[in-house]
Formats: C-alpha cells, sequence, structure tokens
C-alpha cells in the first residue's frame, strides 16, 4: 500500500475540486482551501431572496470530458446531477439581422446558413466536418498530454498534421475562406472571446469550437455550473478531501528547496507537495520570493492577458419572451470591440454582449413570471473601475440591450448586482482582473504556456487556466488530471 503523503491543494474552483479528486483517488490525504466562503471559484453560486445566479461559468460544453472525470475518481456523473439538452441552444441577435437561433438539430441550423449566404448550409457541413477531425485529434492527441519541451509540441505527428489541423493560420482567416456572411463568420468565431482571445489571434485548430457547440450540442446542469461545482465537492468530500473554506493562503514553509507548510490566515497546513490551481501570477508573484519564481517579471509583461469581464446580475419582475437561455449580440464591426480589449483598452462602447437566463430552464433561480438575467461584457484587463464608471457603463449597457434585443428591461429591474475586474481582483486574486488568464495566442498554447510543475521549488505544481490545456471548464478539469499525474509520478515514482 502506498505511504501516505499529504497533498494541499489550494482554491476550490472547478481546477481546484479536479486536482483534489484525483490526488485522493490516488492515496493521498488531501487538503483543499479556499480563500472565499463558498466552493466553486469563479462558478460560486449566489443566492440573493428569490433568485439564484451562477456567477461565473454557464455552458456546459464537452460532456465527455465531465464524464470521464467522474469515471476516472470512480464515480458516475448522472449521480451527481443531471443534463438537459438546451433548444435552441443559444440565439444570436445582430445589429444588420434578424435574430438566428442554433438548433440541436443541425438541419435546422443548416438552414440557418443557407439562409445567411448562398450555399450556407453545404459550407457549413463541410466546415464541422474539418471541425469534427480537429477535435477528435485533440481529444486523443492534445488535450490530455503534458508537454514540458517544445520538442513535444512540436512533435512528428503535429508536424505532418499540423497543416491539416491549421495550427499556424489564424483563425480570421481561416473562416473568410469559406464564409462570406459577416454573420456567419461570427458565429463561427465567437468562442474565441471565451478562450481568451480574438478570431485574428487565435490558431485556426480553435474552429473545432463549432464542433464542440453545433455537433455535440449545449447542455444545462441540474442546478447550473454552481451545481456541478457542489456535485463535485460531494464526490471530493466521499473520497476523503478536507475542505478548508475561509482560508486564504499567505505564503510557504521552506525546507531548502521545497515546501513542508502551507501557511494560511487560520494557521500552517503540512505539505508534501502543493497543487496551486489560483491564479498563477499570484502564485509566484505575490507569495514567493523572486529567487523562487519560475517566471520572471518581465515575462509576465510580455505575456497577452485574456479580458476582463463587466457582468451584472439582474432580477427581472416580468417574462422575458425574446430570449433564449443563451444569448449573443454582435455589432458589425465587432473589430472595434475586439480593439478595445487588446489594442487600444478602453470601456467598449456598443459593444458585443452574452446574456443568459437561466430561469427559462431551471425555473427555482426565479420567481414564477420573474427571470433571473445574466450579462456579460468583455473589456479589457486593467481598466479605471470606479463605482461612478460602473454606474454610468450599467445605464448605457441596459439601454444598449434594449435595443438590440427589442425587450424593455430597465423599469422592471428589482435586483441589481455589478461584478468587474476589481471584483475578480478582490475576490480571485486575479491578476489585473482577468476574468480567463492568459490568451490562446499560438505563442501562448500548449507547452507555451505556463507550465505544471514549478523550475524552482521542487514540490510546487500549478494546474489551471494558465496551464495547458488552457481556458474553460472542461480545460481546467484536464489540467488537473495532468497536474495530479505529475505529482503522482514525482511522489510516488
Amino acid at each position: 500500500m502506498k505511504s501516505q503523503k499529504e497533498v494541499v491543494v489550494v482554491g476550490a474552483g472547478f481546477a481546484g475540486l479536479s486536482g483534489a479528486a484525483y490526488l485522493a483517488r490516488q492515496g493521498f490525504r488531501v487538503t483543499l482551501v479556499e480563500k472565499n466562503g463558498e466552493i466553486g471559484g469563479r462558478a460560486r453560486i449566489w443566492n440573493a431572496g428569490d433568485y439564484t445566479f451562477d456567477m461565473g461559468p454557464s455552458w456546459y460544453l464537452m460532456p465527455e470530458v465531465f464524464d470521464r472525470f467522474f469515471s476516472d475518481i470512480g464515480k458516475d456523473r448522472s449521480d451527481y446531477y443531471q443534463l438537459t439538452k438546451l433548444d435552441p441552444s443559444y440565439r444570436v441577435f445582430f445589429e444588420n439581422h434578424k435574430p438566428v437561433d442554433i438548433s440541436p438539430n443541425l438541419e435546422k441550423t443548416k438552414r440557418a446558413f443557407a439562409d445567411l449566404e448562398t450555399q450556407g448550409d453545404q459550407k457549413l457541413e463541410s466546415y464541422l466536418k474539418q471541425a469534427e477531425y480537429k477535435y477528435s485529434v485533440a481529444i486523443k492527441e492534445f488535450l490530455y498530454k503534458e508537454y514540458t519541451s517544445v520538442f513535444d509540441f512540436l512533435n512528428k505527428r503535429m508536424l505532418t498534421e499540423g497543416l491539416k489541423l491549421n495550427v499556424f493560420q489564424n483563425l480570421d482567416k481561416y473562416v473568410r475562406k469559406t464564409f462570406n456572411s459577416v454573420e456567419a463568420r461570427q458565429i463561427l468565431e465567437y468562442a474565441m472571446v471565451f478562450l481568451g482571445t480574438s478570431p485574428e489571434d487565435a490558431p485556426a485548430l480553435y474552429s473545432l469550437m463549432s464542433h464542440v457547440d453545433m455537433n455535440l450540442g449545449v447542455y444545462f446542469p441540474t442546478g447550473g455550473l454552481g451545481g456541478v461545482a457542489l456535485g463535485m465537492l460531494k464526490a471530493v468530500q466521499e473520497l476523503g478531501v478536507e475542505v478548508l473554506t475561509n482560508t486564504e493562503v499567505t505564503g510557504y514553509q521552506m525546507s531548502g528547496y521545497g515546501i513542508v507548510g502551507v501557511q494560511t490566515t487560520n494557521g500552517t497546513i503540512p505539505a508534501d507537495a502543493v497543487l496551486f490551481t489560483g491564479d498563477y501570477h499570484h502564485g509566484e508573484v505575490d507569495l514567493l520570493q523572486d529567487n523562487s519564481r519560475s517566471i520572471s517579471i518581465n515575462k509576465w509583461n510580455s505575456m497577452v492577458l485574456a479580458p476582463s469581464m463587466f457582468i451584472l446580475y439582474l432580477g427581472v419582475k416580468k417574462p422575458l419572451t425574446k430570449l433564449a437561455h443563451h444569448n449573443l449580440y454582435f455589432r458589425h464591426d465587432w473589430d472595434v470591440h475586439f480593439n478595445s480589449i487588446f489594442k487600444d483598452p478602453d470601456w467598449p462602447q456598443n459593444p458585443c454582449f452574452y446574456l443568459s437566463c437561466i430561469s427559462k430552464t431551471e425555473t427555482e433561480f426565479a420567481p414564477q413570471g420573474k427571470e433571473n438575467v445574466f450579462v456579460l461584457v468583455p473589456t479589457a484587463p486593467g481598466l479605471y473601475d470606479s463605482d461612478e464608471v460602473r454606474e454610468e457603463y450599467t445605464d448605457t449597457l441596459l439601454k444598449h440591450i434594449e435595443v438590440s434585443t427589442g425587450e424593455e428591461i430597465s423599469e422592471h429591474i428589482e435586483l441589481k448586482r455589478i461584478f468587474t475586474q476589481r471584483d475578480f481582483s478582490e475576490d480571485y486574486n486575479a491578476w489585473q482582473g482577468t476574468a480567463l488568464g492568459i490568451a490562446h495566442t499560438l505563442g501562448q498554447t500548449a507547452v507555451f504556456r505556463p507550465g505544471i510543475k514549478s523550475k524552482k521549488i521542487r514540490n510546487l505544481f500549478y494546474s489551471g487556466q494558465f496551464t495547458h490545456p488552457g481556458v474553460g471548464v472542461p480545460m481546467v478539469l484536464i489540467a488537473s488530471k495532468l497536474g495530479a499525474a505529475r505529482i503522482e509520478r514525482e511522489l510516488h515514482g
């Protein structure tokens, strides 16, 4: 029987919950520590009177990754939450075109594309076949692999398949080769902002995301994404993990080049290894001395940060009949919005936005005849963010939403909460208030992302949205599988 060594997992978001589960399954004694009073990280639940909100992620994609996680730890996902396939998957509002519903029925979606441009249905069918191929290769060869050197990434398979996978081409150029309609291109490229980048900077490999939402479908889990986090919490506790909330990590007790204890606001926890799943920049710059950091300040400053977010949680005392569960709005010249994030940082005017009404599916999330509304605008990190700026931007944004969707909202709001980059920094120690870590550019993909193992401290490991495979709930589940496997190899040989 393996000796029971102690591992401390820092952060109880999806990455931390995943890492704790894998490590406990491997036979370690695991303590999971969380600075906030609730688990879930960015996927916390906010209960406000009769309203319930998912505070962060709300798209349940790549269901096989979740199922694989539960199977890996000896569990069955269906014992923790159920799934409902959404129909429509999402609704897209445009500046110069009527709304388009993306359906789990691919034939309906193909007809929608045929309305957007000549032979749009045939083009989409061909495009999705390529996306499916890329997804299959990514799952088998790319996502579940740790990269420790550039030669791991630029291997024979990647070099021979690279052109077919479009790794070295940007997504926007790739989509433009097939689709002429601005609206069709926006539907196929929008997911890049949720990977922390723009279509012009994202490798065309990520066209696989169209397979994810159009072929695999968009699901809603019982209780929302916060319900998934609670289900994972139950699973890790069944595996014997000790979970400590309201416990912030302040530093490490060192012996030579190794950590022997994790210092927290509630005392020191003995540790044979640490899996840090919080903000990587915070974990390095704020918790370590200069000579113990793997990444220099100059290197950090050269990285492309992913967007922050301006979020509204609204309780609306009327049904919103023109909206679906998931809704997106794209302005015709959306490059202006992307430029305000990545090139000339500023609060975007007439922005693209995402809006969800979970109460369309989970009726218990709002009182009968009312809606819980979540609004998200991607913004540049590090913007000036005062209370006055927040309120002014909220007023402007609500008017913009009403014009864009045809729904009257402002006069029917009975509950409002604003959450911006300032809150991301305060609640999650997020670097410059980023919501997503670092962007998925080619230069920040796979081996070019921050590594799992510290280069300076022998038993400090990282996982989450900064490490490979990157941003998104399924990705951080995988990241912690990789992190836990590395700890297993290092500690158990």
